[in-house]
């Protein structure tokens, strides 16, 4: 179980120093005990309150990282229920399985998929994580050799091993050993191979069992072996099954704080079917999956589920928000249109994006009213009139603008009055209300 702030407090120095940044030791307990500091801002704790306090301090869902390099994806360290606790820390990933009896076509076919899988939404690169690679042709030396197509296709995805056969698991990994792939494939049959091997070259590696009782056993048994960077999958195949099993596990590492389950979960989506296998994957993406894999990538499929896994990933404490600046569309002029919106993410793609379509240079003005929607901000005081005329006399990037003509949201008409006061020698004007309104308004303006 978590330590409370008291407990933790008895262990720290007590001298309230200030060296953490925290007025008391109390104060600095407290956020530890809400796992908003770390042990290692306190200089002069001793080492075995350290070792204490970092154990304690650990989220109850182990931490780990797929794949190498600056596109290596985090796991787990996940420590709430629910996203409106706290927040969910690591978005999970998706792996694109393929058969290495497929033939070299198709792996490298589903490798390139993986590859040229991202796309930008709301000013976040989103993308198929990894590609899974499963041992079907019973050649160790062909499922090397897929594994390593497959690897110089995708050269940033993570890899997953998908595979029980310990030494074909063994060809792959030497083939590979360098990009950190998940080993995908310890059962109650193969442990002992498989953990050594994980332990040898410093992998991951997934239990698979058949519920929850034999998942546990296996890792104890890993652990045993050495290896501590573990995933689990305990074998839930329906969306019922994955709902139940996926919240028993997060449950009962973040309540009870059971170690033997404190580890990321993988959920296999796999179905012939793409929207069925869609509709079970969103379920893993919803109920605490780590690692989903599934077998088609298509578009339509992706944008689907990247949106939902954006959705729930995102801090909801903390709107999303873009920088405060002049964003220049389409090389505009001195004379082209200046147009104002706020700094909330959403509002800020869906009105360049309209500026975009219309195919009108234009600058976009954008304000910093703490992540806040365009109406949302003006009720709240923060898009007024005093304050747009500050930034737009104060602000960078005005200095680009020879036409003296602000257009502001349609939504907030009722500020043009009060800024031609403000603003003396600008002519304000009054844009559409919706963002869909903007080409034609735009065109109207340039015809």
């Amino acid at each position: 179980m978590a330590m409370t702030g008291v407990e933790i407090f008895k262990l720290l120095p007590k001298t309230n120093c200030k060296k953490c940044g925290f007025p008391t030791c109390l104060a600095f307990a407290m956020k530890l005990a809400q796992r908003q500091a770390d042990i290692s801002a306190c200089p002069d704790v001793s080492e075995e309150a350290k070792a204490t306090l970092g154990e304690a301090s650990a989220p109850p869902i182990r931490g780990m990282k797929l794949g190498v390099g600056e596109k290596a994806t985090k796991m787990g360290e996940e420590n709430v229920l629910f996203r409106h606790e706290k927040r969910f820390v690591n978005p999970c990933v998706f792996a694109l399985n393929v058969p290495d009896s497929a033939g070299d076509d198709i792996v490298l076919t589903r490798a390139r998929e993986v590859a040229e899988s991202e796309i930008d939404r709301v000013g976040q690169k989103l993308r198929v994580e990894a590609i899974s690679i499963e041992f079907a042709s019973g050649d160790a030396a062909r499922y090397a050799a897929a594994v390593k197509l497959a690897a110089d296709t995708a050269p940033d995805a993570g890899l997953v091993l998908n595979c029980t056969d310990a030494s074909a698991a063994k060809a792959a990994v030497q083939a590979v050993a360098a990009r950190k792939p998940l080993l995908y494939g310890a059962t109650a049959e193969n442990m002992e191979a498989m953990a050594a091997l994980a332990k040898e070259n410093g992998l991951i590696l997934a239990v698979r069992g058949q519920g929850l009782d034999e998942v546990t056993d296996l890792t104890a048994k890993a652990k045993a072996a050495g290896v501590n960077d573990l995933v689990m999958d305990g074998g839930a195949k329906t969306a019922r099954e994955i709902i139940e099993q996926n919240t028993q596990v997060r449950r009962s590492a973040i309540k009870k704080g059971d170690k033997a389950v404190g580890f990321p979960i993988m959920t296999n989506c796999i179905r012939e079917d793409s929207m069925l296998e869609a509709t079970v994957a969103a379920v893993a993406v919803a109920k605490y999956s780590s690692i989903i894999l599934i077998s088609q990538a298509e578009r339509w499929k992706n944008l689907a589920l990247f949106t939902l896994r954006q959705n729930l990933y995102t801090d909801p404490q903390v709107p999303m928000q873009v920088p405060q600046k002049v964003y220049e569309i389409a090389d505009p002029t001195p004379d082209s249109p200046l147009m104002i919106t706020t700094n909330f993410s959403l509002t800020y793609f869906i009105v360049a994006g309209e500026v975009e379509n219309s195919k009108v240079p234009a600058r976009l003005a954008v304000m910093d009213c703490e992540g806040l929607s365009v109406l949302t901000a003006w009720a709240a005081g923060k898009f007024t009139a005093n304050k747009i005329a500050q930034y737009i006399t104060e602000g960078e990037g005005f200095d680009k603008v020879s036409k003296k003509e602000l257009i502001i949201p349609g939504q907030v008409a009722i500020l043009s009055g009060a800024l031609e006061d403000k603003l003396p020698g600008w002519k304000i004007t009054v844009g559409p209300r919706e963002a869909n309104g903007i080409p034609a308004f735009l065109k109207g303006r340039a015809a």
